[in-house]
């Protein structure tokens, strides 16, 4: 739902209901991970996908109807299904996808998502996906089809709705704070009160965190072509450079910062501001020892996604030397990826932000880096 947030706040602030499916599960050689989301609006046009292109004829018919109905529906796509290749995912994943009605009467929650996405604050929509009936005492608000479809979120400022029991809400509550620190969506399941090792209800988070950034560190042209890839794959990136006639906006048009400020000093700022997380990248492009090395020390010290720095081999073990006179440990030396980059053979400043932004993506997903030709198992691994 990440992606297509917008386009549901604004149809919504305008009137127009929307068919909101999103993939709350996936198993196997699932083709899009959980918060995948495609919108169907009432005059058929179609925004965002949840896997590719595999089951979205289908899908889309299934959000015709409970956009009609307002009845919401879990469906399941698997190669286990005797309509697989029908739907046509056909590639040994399966997929369990939301599918509700979003109308004004959903405006509080769009609102308080917006406000604090506005406002640089994470935001969680927490949403009630099953509800067994098996499970339900019977009656009154713990009724399944009273539930279905329920909506709280979870902001800075407090929480918007309710899942239909205050103490499903704070258990909720609790979890989904969990997963929103951690940048990820997911199921939580408890029984109808908040009970954790209860069953009976399904509870999708949808998590908006702030996007992770990536520091590239020299203002070379090599930069300019790691901030544009960067951009491209969500980060929020940040141009650092120790030059001010180098360091200037014009020369990084794709970056969302750029500092004046000694490599080392900056990042020493951040991290003390506590701006930076296990989610940050940071390309030491500068190949230069006296920018390099204190930056690495303090770089390598901390848990932080990716550390990666340009320069020959000549240049790589000459710097851990220093590194290693500077009292790093082989675990943390072991950390640095340098010489930066996978070997693609490229030599273009492009090429080289192609090299480099493949190793990121295969160290945050456990990546081999190889031909996908000559590994086996899933080709889609599950986040």
């Amino acid at each position: 739902m990440p992606d297509v947030f917008d386009e549901v706040h604004r149809r919504c602030r305008d009137g127009e209901p929307v068919a909101l499916a999103t993939v709350v599960a996936t198993w196997h050689s699932a083709p899009q991970p959980p918060g995948a989301a495609m919108v169907v609006a009432t005059d058929g046009t179609v925004i965002g996908s949840v896997s590719g292109g595999c089951v979205e004829a289908d899908l889309y018919e299934r959000a015709r109807l409970v956009l009609d109905t307002g009845q919401p529906e879990l469906c399941r796509y698997g190669i286990s299904d005797d309509d697989a290749y029908t739907v046509g995912l056909t590639c040994g994943g399966i997929l369990d996808v939301f599918v509700e009605r979003v109308d004004t009467s959903a405006l509080p929650v769009l609102e308080a998502v917006a406000a604090a996405r506005r406002s640089g604050h994470p935001a969680a929509i927490v949403t009630c996906v099953a509800a067994d009936a098996g499970s339900s005492p019977g009656g009154g608000s713990t009724d399944p089809a009273r539930r279905l479809g329920r909506r709280l979120v979870l902001t800075g400022q407090g929480s918007v709705g309710s899942l239909g029991d205050d103490r499903l809400d704070d258990a909720a509550s609790a979890d989904a704070l969990g997963l929103l620190a951690a940048g990820r969506s997911g199921m939580l399941r408890y029984g109808y009160h908040g009970q954790r090792r209860g069953g009976g209800i399904s509870l999708f988070v949808t998590a908006y965190a702030n996007p992770p950034r990536m520091i590239v560190f020299g203002a070379i042209d090599f930069a300019a072509a790691v901030a544009r890839i960067g951009a491209f794959l969500g980060y929020r990136v940040t141009v650092c450079d120790a030059r001010p006639v180098f360091a200037t906006a014009r020369r990084f048009p794709e970056a969302d910062e750029v500092v004046v400020q000694w490599p080392h000093r900056y990042l020493r700022t951040e991290l003390a501001a506590d701006r930076l997380d296990e989610r940050t990248v940071l390309c030491v492009l500068t190949h230069d020892p006296k920018f390099d090395v204190p930056l690495l020390e303090l770089a390598l010290r901390h848990p932080l996604a990716y550390v990666g720095a340009m320069g020959s081999r000549r240049t790589h073990d000459e710097r851990h030397k220093l590194l290693s006179e500077a009292g790093l440990s082989p675990a943390q030396l072991a950390r640095l990826a340098s010489p930066i980059g996978l070997d693609l053979g490229g030599r273009t400043p492009e090429e080289t932000a192609v090299s480099v932004a493949a190793q990121i993506v295969a160290a945050r997903w456990g990546g081999t880096g190889r031909p996908l030709a000559a590994v086996d198992g899933p080709i889609h691994r599950p986040g």
